[in-house]
């Protein structure tokens, strides 16, 4: 997950600004610069192989009940038959059984991974190590087009299809960690739980593959492995593959140091912000510093421009929205009795509102160009798209809810805030309805304070069984309920929310 200190949207990817397949299209201008997925959601991958279910050594299916005893559900005998809730004594005993079986495997995947990190658009190793475990068990994986990243289907076409998304790249960070399985790669580590997420989702999926094979999957669940999401721009290129064609729900999990081992934090409606880059250029005749009313002060302008942007871009949209406009960067002249002809500023622009993210790039042009003109002095806007706020939809959070009360406990949701570093799972979630939770990954009781994005971060690796757990009744849940048409809950002030 990108945090405060985002990598540069402008990476290896391109910088991105895709159509948005729903009608309200992201504006942009000039200065706006971007990329763009080949198509509609539906359209995109029609090309994608769709492998057909393996026979594989499984776990014995549960007792599945007769149509004629789920006759409460309205109609269900025309729906294939199923244990007794997705979430179950059935489902739990028999997930049990798979950790008993594979979780030391896992945690043993998870550290293989940390020990040989790769950056965005790298992570080959990576990528191989996923696609031979997927082929060990009888899937069929496809690489996307890159070379990094994957995307593995599980289970029927037929019925609704779920997807389940981990993101497998590292961080440009030293590890500092004294452990067995440090990184063996100087300046680069898994210090955001990107590995952890990966061996989830394979446990997940190795999981549901079985079920897949007791006949008691009622539609597809599609894995996407996903590379870059520190430069970002691997969902981009995920969904260029047609990695959510056809997929109706999609669902990650993020690990959150702050939170124990255990808890899973929801929030309905926005989690993380939009974060975006903007570049100034500021140019005039210059002159000398004697005579300031010959030529434009433009230090001076550029000191407006700094100042007065960022209070006049938050007083054009909703306070809730949570736009901000932030410098970093801020450079012009090189001595102290001259007036400069150019100058810079950089910064990031975040927000947590879909609408005034998508607005933003416009109305900064124009107040550029308002406070610029008053001082005679010419502005330039480069706007560098990085990713969308990740909105939460109500109906896919409470599937994490149910699913985290089936398998972990009653108590195990928790409130999680907003953050406003960014996450490009947000770019799924344009395009079809999902939800990112957060993981706990601290000890629970223990005093020991870690953080995203610092070479000393880890976690307790039980916290990758209880992920298993969470995206495996998650996946269940979406696939059986189909989403709880019609229910939804506040965004605001919702006990979760």
């Amino acid at each position: 997950m990108a945090g405060p200190d985002d990598p540069d949207p402008a990476g290896p990817a391109g910088r991105g600004d895709p159509a948005r397949s729903h009608e309200r299209t992201g504006r942009s201008t000039q200065q706006t610069t971007g990329r763009t997925p080949s198509g509609s959601a539906d359209a995109q991958g029609a090309h994608m192989t769709q492998p057909a279910p393996e026979v594989m050594p499984g776990l014995e299916p549960p007792s599945v009940p007769a149509a004629g005893e789920r006759a409460e559900d309205g109609g269900a005998a025309s729906r294939p038959a199923r244990p007794a809730g997705p979430g179950g004594a059935a489902l739990q005993l028999q997930l049990d059984a798979f950790l008993a079986h594979a979780g030391e495997a896992l945690i043993g995947f998870r550290r293989d991974l940390h020990m040989y990190p790769e950056l965005g658009y790298a992570e080959h190793r990576t990528t191989r190590r996923i696609a031979e475990r997927l082929a060990e068990a009888g899937l069929a994986p496809r690489i996307l087009p890159r070379g990094t990243g994957l995307i593995c289907d599980i289970g029927p076409e037929e019925g609704p299809t779920v997807a389940l998304r981990a993101d497998i790249d590292a961080l440009p960070l030293q590890d500092e960690k004294d452990v067995a399985y440090r990184s063996t790669v100087p300046g680069v580590a898994h210090a955001c739980g990107h590995d952890v997420h990966t061996a989830m989702v394979l446990g997940a999926g190795l999981f549901l593959a079985q079920q897949a094979r007791a006949g008691l999957l009622p539609g597809r669940v599609r894995l996407l492995f996903q590379p870059a999401e520190e430069t970002p721009g691997g969902a981009l290129d995920v969904m260029a593959a047609g990695g959510i064609a056809g997929v109706d729900r999609a669902f990650a999990l993020h690990c959150d140091p702050r939170i124990e081992v255990g808890q899973l934090g929801l929030r309905t409606g926005p989690i993380t912000a939009a974060c975006d880059k903007v570049y100034v250029k500021v140019t005039g005749p210059g002159g000398h510093t004697a005579r300031p009313h010959l030529t434009a002060d433009l230090v001076y302008a550029l000191a407006k421009i700094v100042t007065e942007l960022p209070s006049a871009l938050s007083r054009r949209v909703d306070p809730r929205s949570s736009l901000s406009l932030v410098w970093g960067r801020v450079s012009a002249g090189s001595v102290a009795n001259a007036i400069p002809d150019d100058g810079i500023a950089e910064g990031t622009v975040r927000c947590l509102d879909d609408e005034a993210w998508h607005r933003a790039p416009e109305m900064m042009k124009a107040l550029l160009h308002s406070v610029a003109a008053a001082y005679d002095v010419e502005a330039s806007l480069e706007y560098v798209r990085g990713v969308p706020p990740t909105v939460n939809e109500a109906a896919s959070v409470q599937m994490f809810r149910d699913a985290a009360a089936q398998v972990i406990g009653d108590e195990a949701a928790v409130p999680t805030p907003q953050s406003l570093g960014g996450e490009d799972f947000g770019w799924y979630l344009e395009s079809i309805p999902g939800a990112l939770a957060r993981l706990g990954v601290r000890t629970p009781g223990s005093a020991t304070e870690y953080d995203l994005h610092r070479g000393d971060f880890d976690v307790d690796e039980s916290c990758i069984g209880v992920g298993v757990r969470v995206l495996t009744a998650t996946a269940l849940t979406a696939l059986w309920d189909g989403g709880r048409q019609g229910e939804s809950e506040p965004v605001e002030g919702a006990a979760l929310a």
